[in-house]
């Protein structure tokens, strides 16, 4: 399978926790629920100064197919480029940093001209959230949610954080009406990223 080619419209990303590093397996998912096959695997480190993820085609990492880096090191308002394999830009994300004081919000853009923004779907646990960091990890009943939407009010990509023991999201990308979709890369990577960088 090509890095261009049409994988799907909907994914499970899994997070696996180990000492050192954060573990993330991406697997499309059929109309009943039903995981297929791994489509892409990455690592995570934690505290790293200059964050950078890459991905691969299988959990050896003997294939890297995409990535995200840092512009900037330990920046709360960093912005992240999505490159291909080769290093070609396929995407962007920041943090607005301001705004997510009350609300997480990202900003996304491709190099089609695309740009979205991204924010917790609920206020309400937004808040909540932010008062139980004050006391510890966040108990599993806590669900958040991300949509990102275009200028046109139109959702390219949400990430709904399940009800499960292991961190589990469903990622859906949609199909706009005029048939554009966004890139199945970009949007993984910005899903590891809403679950990965979101304290920073």
């Amino acid at each position: 399978m090509t890095e261009s080619a049409e994988v799907g419209t909907r994914f499970a990303l899994r997070q696996r926790i180990t000492l050192m590093v954060n573990r993330y397996e991406l697997r499309p998912l059929a109309a009943d629920g039903t995981e297929g096959e791994l489509l892409a695997f990455a690592e995570q480190k934690r505290m790293a100064f200059k964050e950078q993820v890459t991905f691969y085609s299988d959990a050896a990492k003997t294939d890297p197919i995409f990535g995200f880096k840092a512009r900037q090191r330990m920046d709360l308002a960093a912005t992240y480029d999505v490159t291909d394999k080769d290093g070609n830009p396929i995407g962007e994300f920041r943090k607005d940093f301001g705004k997510s004081l009350l609300r997480s919000t990202w900003h996304l853009s491709t190099p089609d001209g695309l740009t979205a923004m991204g924010q917790e779907r609920s206020q309400g646990v937004a808040i909540a959230r932010r008062v139980l960091d004050l006391v510890g990890e966040l108990p599993v009943f806590l669900r958040f949610h991300f949509d990102f939407t275009a200028p046109d009010g139109q959702v390219i990509l949400t990430s709904e954080r399940q009800r499960s023991l292991k961190d589990r999201y469903e990622v859906t990308v949609p199909r706009l009406e005029n048939g554009w979709q966004l890139d199945w890369r970009v949007a993984t990577a910005m899903a590891v990223a809403l679950d990965a960088l979101q304290g920073r």
